[in-house]
């Protein structure tokens, strides 16, 4: 108990250090969503209120100048050569102090005519410039009112001086228009954000869904409840149930062939074990050789059901791939040292590749080459074809006697021998390059060789995809 609470207390710190370096998925759609939508809402905020705030200067703008063009064709040249209406203006405003709405005409060398309404105040007027187009702009000329002022220069008849008519209008009404425009937009755009926000909130939720059900799924079958994700998933996450369903199936599949393997070991060693029991108890004369000839037998099996386990265990290696040429080569030449009167030949396709690891089809062409070699009058042939139907198949032909139809699956069985002449082996031989290729998803089959009129073994493997 005491062991068991820092390693479950070690286990979770590790779990917790691995969940805050991933993070949150749905967390990262939220804060994604949440810049995205920042960022329009910014960009089509100010936009919008470029847009707003200028027409409501425009339409102000409009207003003051149809004043000025009213009030320049109502002016008229005095007798004294002074400018005046020819009828009064119709805005009140002009007549009331300080009212927030003004004019003013002024010319070189001439009497400033100014609204009643700017009363002691006069308007700055801007010799550096002529202004025959219509002008406009903000002034801040009086601290406690800040104005907007179109002005133009104009020519009356009956005089030649240059009288600049300027209209002026606190900009009081556009600021607090445009203020209040502002604070509906932002408020406007507030509430718009945050209903975004939510709802790309509950799109990831409800969006991820299937991922927490998958996820409990899971807990389920570690708790032993169920065996299998359930299916009516959506079909973006029904790929990864379907691969977590088949990674259970293998992984189920790999555990009972373990199992098995393991039952057929103990099944193997207990009838030689039985047997150097009983020779010891009876105190047997030939104990010794008994004693050799069963541990040879316990060896033979330990071999077979090791090879099968290499494999088992090199086979979860998706990036298995050798080329079949290099491996032929490599046999042929530790064969021809073994064997110096034989003679071995290859050919075929030199590029072939297949989903092996080398040392296991190493294995595999050395048991068939090596017995090619031992069996055979000493010519042996080996044949790498051309891909075909996704597999790489390898002829192993030899001289020998060859080996009757009816008698070629006897071959399969482990410790079966079809040779009498005393020649060393095991029996082990196809047995193991048979379960070795199986595990690989691939098969051994014998024929009768044409060209040498012995035995043809042909070792098909599945093709290694080019690599690009």
């Amino acid at each position: 108990m005491n062991e068991a609470a820092p390693q479950r207390e070690a286990t979770e710190q590790a779990v917790r250090v691995r969940e805050r370096r991933g993070g949150s998925l749905t967390r990262r759609m939220i804060v994604v969503a949440a810049i995205w939508i920042g960022m329009l809402l910014l960009i089509g905020g100010f936009a919008l209120d470029r847009v707003l705030s200028r027409q409501i200067i425009e339409n102000f703008d409009a207003q003051l100048e149809r004043v000025l063009k009213s009030m320049i064709g109502a002016s008229e040249i005095g007798p004294d050569g002074e400018v005046r209406f020819s009828r009064p203006p119709a805005d009140q405003r002009f007549l009331e102090p300080y009212s927030g709405v003004y004019f003013q005409i002024s010319g070189a060398g001439q009497e400033t005519f100014p609204s009643r309404s700017l009363w002691d105040r006069r308007l700055k007027v801007d010799t550096g410039h002529k202004d025959v187009e219509l002008h406009k702009r903000d002034s801040f000329e009086f601290a406690d009112e800040p104005l907007r002022i179109l002005e133009r220069d104009v020519i009356l008849p009956g005089s030649n001086v240059r009288w600049r008519f300027q209209v002026a209008q606190s900009r009081q009404a556009i600021d607090s228009q445009i203020k209040e425009l502002r604070s509906t937009l932002i408020g406007s755009f507030a509430a718009l954000g945050l209903g975004l926000l939510v709802l790309a909130a509950l799109q990831a939720i409800y969006g991820l869904w299937p991922l927490r059900r998958v996820r409990r799924e899971v807990a389920a079958i570690r708790g032993g409840t169920q065996t299998r994700v359930a299916e009516g998933f959506p079909r973006e996450v029904e790929p990864l149930v379907d691969e977590i369903n088949e990674l259970l199936s293998h992984s189920e599949a790999q555990a009972e062939e373990a199992r098995r393997h393991a039952g057929n070991l103990a099944h193997a060693l207990k009838t030689p074990l039985t047997v150097i029991t009983n020779a010891a108890t009876a105190h047997a004369e030939d104990l010794d050789n008994t004693v050799i000839r069963e541990a040879a037998a316990m060896r033979r099996q330990v071999d077979h059901h090791l090879a099968r386990a290499r494999a088992i265990g090199r086979r979860a290696s998706t990036q298995a791939r050798v080329t079949v040429w290099e491996s032929v080569e490599a046999v042929e030449r530790a064969v021809s040292t073994l064997y110096d009167k034989v003679t071995i030949d290859i050919t075929g396709n030199k590029n072939a590749q297949v989903k092996v690891e080398r040392q296991d089809l190493d294995e595999m062409l050395g048991n068939l080459v090596e017995n090619a070699a031992k069996y055979g009058h000493g010519r042996v042939f080996v044949t790498v074809d051309p891909p075909a139907m996704a597999m790489v198949n390898i002829q192993i032909e030899d001289d020998g006697p060859g080996i009757p139809e009816a008698l070629r699956a006897e071959l399969f069985t482990r410790g079966t021998r079809l040779d009498t002449t005393g020649k060393p082996g095991t029996g082990l031989g196809l047995a193991i390059v048979r379960d070795v290729a199986e595990i690989y998803g691939g098969k051994v089959s014998l024929s009768e060789s044409e060209d040498l009129g012995g035995l043809m073994i042909i070792l098909s493997l599945p093709e290694a995809p080019q690599v690009t």
